[in-house]
Parts: C-alpha cells; sequence; structure tokens
C-alpha cells in the first residue's frame, strides 16, 4: 500500500509532460489554421514547429507567431511549416486568442530566436513540462 502512495504522485506528475510521437502519428496543421508565412519565398527559408503529444493543454490550440505575427493555430501532436526569408526569425507561442473558451485567456509567450539562411530548414518543438508549462525549444534532430 506504502509503495502504491508513493508512486501514484509520481505517475501524475509523469503524465503532464509532453512526449515526442512517432512520425506516423503526426498529422499537418490543417489549411484553415494555417494563418501566414506559407507562401514560398525567393532565397527563403524554411521553420518547421512539431507539438508534443501530452496530456496538459491536451484540448487546447497554441497559437504560433513568427516575428510576432500569429502563423498558425496548432494542436497537439501536429505540424506546421512556414516560409520565412532569410535573417533572425523570432519564433513564439501564445494562447490562441481566436479561442473564447479558458484556452484562449492564459498567459503564455515564449520565443526564440532562430537565424536562417537561405535554404535552411529549422526544426522547433513545443513541449509541455510538468514544472515548466509550454516552452519552444530547437529540435535537436
Amino acid at each position: 500500500m506504502r509503495s502504491i502512495l508513493i508512486a501514484l504522485p509520481l505517475l501524475l506528475l509523469a503524465g503532464c509532460s509532453s512526449f515526442r510521437g512517432d512520425p506516423e502519428n503526426i498529422r499537418p496543421v490543417p489549411q484553415e489554421r494555417l494563418l501566414a508565412f506559407q507562401q514560398t519565398q525567393a532565397n527563403g527559408a524554411q521553420i518547421v514547429v512539431n507539438r508534443d503529444f501530452g496530456m496538459m493543454g491536451g484540448g487546447c490550440y497554441v497559437a504560433i507567431e513568427v516575428d510576432r505575427k500569429v502563423a498558425a493555430r496548432i494542436g497537439v501532436g501536429e505540424v506546421a511549416t512556414f516560409q520565412v526569408p532569410p535573417g533572425t526569425r523570432v519564433v513564439g507561442i501564445t494562447p490562441d486568442r481566436m479561442d473564447d473558451t479558458l484556452c484562449g485567456m492564459g498567459r503564455l509567450l515564449r520565443e526564440v530566436a532562430v537565424p536562417v539562411k537561405a535554404g535552411e530548414t529549422h526544426h522547433l518543438r513545443i513541449v509541455s513540462q510538468n514544472r515548466g508549462g509550454f516552452d519552444i525549444l530547437p529540435d535537436g534532430r
């Protein structure tokens, strides 16, 4: 009985952290939720953002911003690709303000600077951590 009482809180905490899904389970963000940076750019680059699977925020979309402009609304286990000009791009995540439920009313702002050169592809990952909440990080592929 004592071991169950010790293990149960650890399992609950672990359930709040996200995990990378198998490639066959990842879906592209539907076209209607891709809002900007979809046109191929001359001498441009790509930024690919993948959202992990996990329970925290699982029923809510997160807004992806590129250079502080909303570029997509991404759900759990989805991936979005953005066409960007060369230079340092600021990619961030915020609450989905298009959602009028509690999901869109939270406080979230995480950003990462991504220096891109023509022809490059950069991969980022949206994670949810049991202590730190949501974050956007370079994907160490």
